[in-house]
């Protein structure tokens, strides 16, 4: 044997210990069909240039203006919103318990919902002092 044929016979087993790429195993035809939707999905609507054609970025509709824009930010009658907004105009104002027995809200979601919708979102100033008992009650200012 010559140094050459060493070489070439080392060199291919080389290449023979790599083994062959197999192919991924072939997905379900629930997937598969999934795949052709989701392919299909970005081929649609039209291309740039092509006048008269709806596409995707100018067929949306005008979105609807929100409530509290629309309406003044007057919250719907008998709706928990306006309940908790009845209980604070009171001269007394309300507890945290009186707030939760008439919506059912938890005291966490209370708190949240006087600091964000109350004070920042409605921009009301609400006021808050502990009574006698050590019940706090919450009040919007005049």
């Amino acid at each position: 044997m010559s140094n050459e044929e060493v070489i070439t016979s080392t060199q291919d087993t080389a290449v023979a210990e790599q083994g062959a790429h197999a192919a991924p195993a072939k997905a379900t035809s629930a997937k598969l069909a999934g795949r052709k939707k989701a392919a299909n999905q970005g081929t649609k609507g039209a291309r740039k240039g092509h006048e008269g054609v709806v596409t995707k970025a100018n067929s949306k509709k005008a979105k609807p203006v929100s409530k509290r824009v629309a309406d003044g930010g007057v919250p719907r009658e008998f709706s928990k919103k306006a309940i908790v907004l009845d209980l604070l105009r009171r001269k007394d104002g309300a507890t945290m318990a009186e707030i939760a027995k008439a919506t059912e809200w938890q005291n966490h979601s209370i708190r949240g919902f006087i600091s964000g919708t109350v004070g920042k979102k409605m921009g009301l100033k609400v006021e808050s002092a502990r009574n006698a008992a050590g019940d706090r009650r919450y009040r919007v200012a005049r």
